[in-house]
């Protein structure tokens, strides 16, 4: 099992964790769990695929992929309704 602790991408990647923990700790009640857990999230998800890249062989290729189970931000669809398919506004 290759060993990751020491990597400059992985410890940049856990202090930026670590100070995204600190900053939700200091929102509102709504935000840290709406915005903060989404915050939290994303940041642990970048220390996940620093992890992945590293055990294995192609590691460039492997931190470049896009994720399986998140999109990227920006191209995440909407609710979906039953009755009416994909909503175009939060409203409908």
């Amino acid at each position: 099992m290759a060993r990751y602790e020491h990597l400059p991408s992985y410890r940049a990647a856990f202090d930026l964790a670590v100070h995204v923990e600190k900053l939700v700790r200091g929102f509102t009640r709504y935000h840290k769990y709406s915005l903060g857990s989404e915050l939290r999230e994303r940041s642990r998800a970048i220390l996940a695929r620093i992890i992945d890249a590293n055990h294995s062989r192609d590691r460039a290729a492997r931190l470049l992929q896009r994720p399986r189970s998140a999109p990227w931000p920006g191209s995440a669809r909407p609710p979906r309704n039953p009755r009416h398919g994909w909503r175009r506004c939060a409203d409908g």
